[in-house]
This record gives C-alpha cells, sequence and structure tokens, in this order.
C-alpha cells in the first residue's frame, strides 16, 4: 500500500494535526481513567481500520501499564469479563459513535449506560475523544498512512 499523501509533510495537513493534537489535552487532562481513554482509541482505531493509530494507541497503552490481554482483546469486549462495567460503557458507546452511517446514531440506553458511570465532564471528555479519534483514523485511511513507526511518547 502507497502512501496517497504524507499529511505531517504537508503545510495544512501538519497545521490541522497540530490543533487536533493540541485539543487532546483538555481529554488527556480530564477525570476521564486513562485506561479507558486508551481503550476507546484501540476500539475505533479497529472499526475504522487504522493501523498508524492501532499501533501507536496500543503502544502506548502497553508503555501506560495497561494488561497484554486487555489490550489484545478490545475487539472482543462483549465476550470477556476483563473490562468493567464502566470500560463497557465507555466502548459500547465507542462503537455506536464510530458507527454512526451503519445505525440511527447512539441510542438512548448506550448514552444512558455511559452516564451511569460517568460524570458529565468525563463524558463531555469521552465525546470529544471518541470525536478527536475518528479524525485521526479517517486522516489515516484516506491517506493510506501507514503503522508500525510510531514510538510511545513520540507526540507528547
Amino acid at each position: 500500500m502507497e502512501t496517497r499523501i504524507n499529511p505531517m509533510a504537508n503545510e495544512v495537513g501538519a497545521r490541522w494535526a497540530r490543533y487536533i493534537i493540541s485539543s487532546n489535552k483538555v481529554i488527556t487532562d480530564s477525570a476521564l481513567p486513562k485506561a479507558v481513554q486508551e481503550l476507546v482509541k484501540i476500539r475505533a482505531s479497529q472499526i475504522n481500520g487504522c493501523g498508524g493509530c492501532l499501533d501507536m494507541h496500543t503502544k502506548d497503552a502497553a508503555a501506560a501499564g495497561e494488561n497484554q490481554v486487555r489490550i489484545n482483546l478490545v475487539g472482543a469486549w462483549r465476550e470477556t469479563t476483563v473490562y468493567t462495567e464502566a470500560e463497557r460503557a465507555a466502548l459500547e458507546l465507542t462503537e455506536q459513535g464510530t458507527r454512526l452511517a451503519d445505525s440511527s446514531g447512539v441510542t438512548d440506553e448506550a448514552w444512558a449506560n455511559a452516564a451511569k458511570h460517568f460524570d458529565e465532564d468525563q463524558l463531555m471528555a469521552l465525546v470529544a475523544l471518541i470525536c478527536a479519534i475518528n479524525a485521526f483514523n479517517r486522516l489515516n485511511v484516506i491517506t493510506r498512512t501507514p503503522g508500525g513507526e510510531y514510538r510511545p511518547g513520540q507526540f507528547g
């Protein structure tokens, strides 16, 4: 697979990416648990087929001390018992928020379940995170930006 355009070598692409990356500080500084943040990024990237983001976020999760079994099983979260109810609610919201074209959007049940586990600030951070990772997934998939080159801590 050949890269169509290198977003980071293009002035517009690099400027856009810097804005999205800097906006992520609001999420990382929030009270949304770091484990939830990494699991959400991994799950959305799996759904979107973004190798670059999967490479990055599985490495970030491992570097942050996440259990390898939990990293490996994100795609089968419904069939496992290694995730908390809050993590499961976040993963459900991630799936529905990522697959908008496949359904009528996020169900009231998924939202209510997430709201049982996260306060309003955490919910907003979760929504913003789902939006941000989907934006990066789409950038990488559309441009065919390859994965496998990321080192933990590379972007901050």
